[in-house]
């Protein structure tokens, strides 16, 4: 019953644009990944953040901004490490540490704001 009632719950503006906020910026970072990393592989899809990705990639990305769209901690987390809920599936949330670990520091040069905010968990 009370997770029937979170799941109802309408997001203030302000966790809305969070939301919307960390999806993009998640695809930012896949987005960098896949550009590194995959070369050799065709980049026909798009990503939320509307850069080129290939199939494995845009497939990762499309499933990150599923599980943040049902993100039931948004208006209070800092960010996906620090929740008591682990929304990803275990081979996704390797997939997604990967890209992080990958694309983290390159952000800082590629879209600043963005990693900053997202270090500040804002």
């Amino acid at each position: 019953m009370a997770f029937a009632k979170l799941l109802a719950m309408e997001d203030t503006p302000k966790t809305r644009k969070r939301r919307e906020r960390e999806k993009r910026t998640v695809s930012q970072m896949i987005a960098l990944y896949c550009a590194a990393n995959h070369k050799d592989k065709p980049r026909e899809a798009r990503g939320i953040c509307g850069e080129p990705l290939c199939e494995a990639c845009a497939e990762l990305d499309a499933y990150c901004a599923k599980r943040t769209d049902r993100c039931l901690k948004m208006h209070e987390k800092k960010d996906c490490n620090s929740c008591p809920v682990h929304c990803y599936a275990p081979a996704k949330r390797e997939a997604i540490r990967t890209v992080m670990r990958f694309s983290g520091p390159r952000m800082l040069f590629k879209h600043p704001a963005a990693a900053i905010r997202h270090l500040l968990g804002k």
